[in-house]
């Protein structure tokens, strides 16, 4: 066997292991999460007519977090759902979903790596961060 194969400089594994273990760390190193919906910047705006069912509008302000994501309303009581990409600008919405005050309402961003969601108990104009669902 050429000997030249077996004499390296001392150190040469310490750093062969060094730049394995950066290289594998750098595979697992997990992302950032985005934060969940605030419910106090979730407007709702709720419509009932005399002749039909209810049904609540929901606009939500930019958050940069959300570029590129998908935003989901889901009324748990009725079991009926929305979904539609995130605006260009990161706002949501106007997104209507027929549902009326005291439904309880799952908000969910998807983006490409992560899901986050909030519950609010229904009501006109921006939602309670204090009143949580019972399911």
């Amino acid at each position: 066997m050429d000997q030249a194969l077996l004499k390296h400089r001392p150190g040469y594994m310490r750093r062969l292991a060094f730049i394995a273990i950066a290289l594998v760390g750098a595979c697992v190193t997990p992302s950032i999460p985005i934060p969940p919906p605030d419910p106090s910047s979730m407007d709702f705006s709720i419509s009932t007519p005399p002749d039909g069912p209810s049904t609540a509008v929901l606009t939500y302000p930019p958050d940069k977090n959300y570029e590129g994501g998908t935003a989901y309303l889901f009324d748990h009581d009725t079991g009926g759902g929305v979904f539609h990409l995130v605006n260009a600008d990161f706002s949501v919405g106007p997104l209507a979903l027929g549902a009326k005050v005291g439904d309880q309402i799952v908000f969910t961003i998807e983006s490409t790596d992560q899901t986050v969601s909030r519950c609010v108990v229904l009501r006109e104009g921006l939602q309670d961060p204090n009143t949580y669902c019972s399911f």
